[in-house]
């Protein structure tokens, strides 16, 4: 049979039509943390220099500028920014509404054609908002471009959703630990915990002790390579410090990015460097140096009424430096050697009927956190603050597995779950470390650190509330650059991000690793981080 080619022409158009309809797929909202209900609408709104930006509360100023940095940074352009005005077409509005039924940081965005609207109770929600929003631009630099229309709702899982950032082993500039804070606040992560003291180096200065940043915030080399049984130095004077100043501009800018600096001031191991700077706080001895190696270190704060008291002044300091509630005062890795051999050690016990060291410990904290509680703040201390009996109003930081935060939460304390297996960023991401910068060992994939559940199920549903939420930890041993930095904390940082903010059955790995791969890679490129890419492996 002939066939008439007229008579397929509208069948052709048809099947043609159906082609190039379905590659031009709806747009993706790859977000991460993946937000609690996404709906995506028809249209695009388009973003220029025409845009104006408008906010209806005087405090917002600072995050409308934030976000205008943001585009002139990575897009070249900035929108116009106006207190409570409007354009006829092309606003995008930050409304405080105090009468929404949103939960604590919660925010809704609504993208129209002609309009974007980020409702919230708080400034915080509005911040939120603001970064849910960018991550729905282009990962290139255009100077105009369309935003797909949708609906957002969008609250946290958890209170305290944090990184640690170790600053003592390896020392970062002021400017290095702002662009870390923009890291977090970029992921809604709320908690910065600055680890500012150890054996390797004391990072904050104390007006009413000079000698510890003079003396202690320098080090006289560095061990090359792993730990080992027969280290090797170099011999570079190595070193630095933060004036209060600094520490001022830091907790203003974090301030304004809505995160929450947590001070930690180690007592009473890892402490060599204050010994080298006033050896009166140790048990015996009178001349120590600021360590050169990692590891422990026999030589602690001895628990006698001066040292309390010396820590006291210190922390008075750290504390009119810092307005967080929560003061961390280290607690972990106490050799208790020294004390088991000094007199005073042994009469304290004898006085106090304490029947081994770690109760002498417990007594050691409990003296720091009546101080700490008279000026109004509470501790938190890694879990070996449990080992002697806690304080009474501690909060506990689980590191050593999870059973410190469960021995927490039944006792009607708070804890954070910061487990050494799933959320330690130290460790290699890949296990063919000879490809890798060389890290401290041990192996965390993305996968493993997605797959952790802040909430325990030893615990029954009124003890999990005393869990707090999630934090990664970065110790820099083996960081020595701000590169390295991005490159441990890349991608895991999303991970961190989706356990501790998205709802617990939102969570699916593959989704996410999809997510990263489609839109977070291409943002780290356009930011210009260091990352691994490790997962394209797999």
């Amino acid at each position: 049979m002939k066939i008439n080619s007229s008579a397929l022409l509208p069948l052709v158009a048809i099947v043609l039509a159906a082609a190039f309809s379905s590659c031009s797929s709806p747009p993706k909202f790859d977000i991460v943390p993946i937000p609690v209900l996404l709906q995506q609408k028809s249209g695009s709104f388009s973003l220029s220099e025409e845009t104006v930006l408008t906010w209806n509360a005087a405090d917002d100023s600072s995050t409308a500028r934030i976000f205008n940095d943001y585009l002139k940074k990575y897009f070249g352009f900035t929108i116009r920014a106006r207190f409570n005005a409007r354009n006829s077409l092309h606003n995008i509005i930050l409304n405080r509404d105090t009468t929404i039924t949103l939960p604590k940081e919660g925010y809704e965005l609504s993208i129209e054609k002609d309009e974007i609207k980020i409702t919230s109770k708080d400034g915080t929600g509005l911040f939120y908002g603001l970064q849910t929003l960018e991550q729905l631009f282009p990962n290139k630099r255009i100077s105009n471009f369309k935003i797909p229309c949708c609906e957002i709702k969008d609250y946290p899982r958890y209170e305290w959703r944090g990184m640690m950032l170790d600053v003592s082993r390896h020392f970062f500039s002021k400017q290095e630990v702002e662009q870390f804070i923009d890291y977090l606040a970029a992921y809604k992560l709320n908690t910065f915990h600055w680890h500012l003291t150890d054996d390797q180096g004391w990072r904050i200065e104390i007006k009413k002790y000079p000698k510890l940043t003079e003396v202690g915030a320098w080090r006289n080399g560095t061990l090359i390579g792993l730990y080992s049984n027969h280290p090797q130095f170099d011999s570079i004077r190595y070193g630095g410090f933060y004036t209060q100043d600094d520490i001022r501009e830091v907790v203003a800018y974090a301030q304004k990015r809505f995160v929450t600096i947590v001070p930690e001031i180690e007592m009473p191991g890892h402490s060599t460097a204050a010994l080298a700077s006033y050896p009166q706080l140790a048990c015996s001895g009178d001349h120590f140096e600021v360590e050169k190696n990692w590891g422990e270190f026999q030589d602690v704060l001895c628990p006698t009424p001066e040292t309390i008291s010396f820590m006291e002044d210190v922390l008075s300091e750290v504390m009119d430096l810092f307005p967080s509630e929560y003061i961390h005062i280290g607690g972990d890795e106490c050799p208790k050697d020294r004390w088991k051999e000094n007199k005073y050690c042994k009469e304290l016990m004898k006085q106090e009927h304490f029947t081994n060291e770690d109760q002498l410990q417990s007594y050691f904290t409990q003296q720091i956190e009546m101080f700490v509680n008279a000026r109004g703040r509470n501790i938190i201390g890694w879990d070996e603050i449990l080992d002697g009996g806690i304080s009474p109003h501690a909060t506990i930081m689980s590191w050593r597995g999870t059973n410190g935060g469960i021995a927490a939460a039944q006792q009607n304390h708070f804890a954070v779950m910061s487990p050494t297996d799933f959320l330690y960023f130290d460790r290699y991401q890949s296990r063919d470390t000879l490809k890798e910068p060389l890290a401290i060992g041990g192996y965390l994939p993305l996968d493993s650190v997605y797959g952790y559940e802040p909430a325990p199920s030893q615990l029954s549903p009124d003890e999990k509330k005393f869990i707090l939420g999630a934090q990664a930890n970065l110790w820099t041993e083996y960081i020595p650059d701000f590169k390295h930095v991005q490159y441990m904390i890349f991608p895991r940082l999303c991970a961190l991000s989706e356990i501790c903010w998205s709802q617990e059955e939102k969570k699916n790995y593959p989704d996410f690793k999809n997510r990263v791969i489609q839109n977070q890679f291409p943002r780290f490129d356009l930011w210009g981080v260091k990352y691994s890419k490790e997962i394209l492996k797999k």
